[in-house]
């Protein structure tokens, strides 16, 4: 890749195989069975990149393809056809309390993701205050995550995601953390990675959100890239594109 595209798809579809029941799925992958399956394309033939420093929006309706595309990009899913390439660490807030032990402190568990998202151990401790401080947790930081209510768990797996300075940072929908202070406190920070030279995909269906955070935009519509260019061009295709669907039901 060259040295400014930090994310690129090449010609990249992703079929899932829909089993009709749990039985069927064991006797096709356990005992090599054939069984009657139907294939379902998310993705169908997408090609784009992301250069260092974009704030990228990604748009479509419920069931466009989105959630597919981040998990090929964070690498909980593959490719069928086609390529994914990512030059850089990732962290996604996507489910923002995946991953926690419920039996570990607050503090271990910020160590145990910093871990899995590749950090040293001296890097976490050097983040470990600025995360506990900015999640608002620090009386509770030593008690086991599963006395955290469900609030003070989405900010602390927000805080561990964002206060680590990625190169890459994926959002999806993820900013309605906690109450209204603390939700902007979330706007604000990810304003500061992107102009601090994060490289941000925000993933939404509010045109809103995508015009507050985004330079550039793709629109997915069933699996497929229709639409790359300016956030309002974008946006104005997608509302299309809503306004089509609408008529014909």
């Amino acid at each position: 890749m060259a040295d400014d595209v930090v994310i690129r798809f090449n010609k990249v579809s992703k079929v899932y195989r829909l089993y009709k029941s749990d039985k069927q799925r064991f006797l096709s992958m356990i005992l090599r069975r054939k069984v009657e399956v139907r294939k379902f394309k998310a993705i169908d033939n997408i090609s784009f990149e992301v250069k260092k420093g974009e704030s990228l929006g990604i748009i479509g309706r419920n069931g466009a393809g989105k959630s597919t595309l981040l998990k090929l990009i964070t690498g909980v899913t593959f490719p069928t056809t086609g390529s994914v390439q990512v030059n850089g660490q990732v962290s996604a807030l996507l489910e923002l309390t995946a991953g926690f032990d419920q039996e570990l402190t607050g503090r271990e568990n910020i160590f145990l993701k910093g871990y899995i998202m590749g950090l040293e151990e001296k890097q976490i401790k050097k983040l470990e205050q600025d995360i506990i401080d900015f999640a608002e947790v620090n009386e509770f930081i030593d008690q086991p995550i599963r006395m955290f209510s469900s609030g003070m768990k989405a900010r602390l797996g927000f805080a561990i995601n964002a206060v680590i300075n990625p190169d890459i940072l994926v959002v999806d929908e993820a900013l309605s953390v906690g109450d209204a202070v603390f939700s902007a406190k979330c706007k604000k920070k990810i304003r500061e990675l992107i102009e601090g030279g994060v490289t941000v995909l925000f993933v939404s269906h509010s045109a809103d959100k995508i015009k507050d955070f985004c330079n550039r935009a793709i629109l997915l519509v069933k699996g497929r890239l229709v639409a790359s260019g300016g956030v309002d061009e974008v946006i104005e295709k997608y509302k299309q594109s809503i306004n089509m669907s609408t008529a014909k039901k």
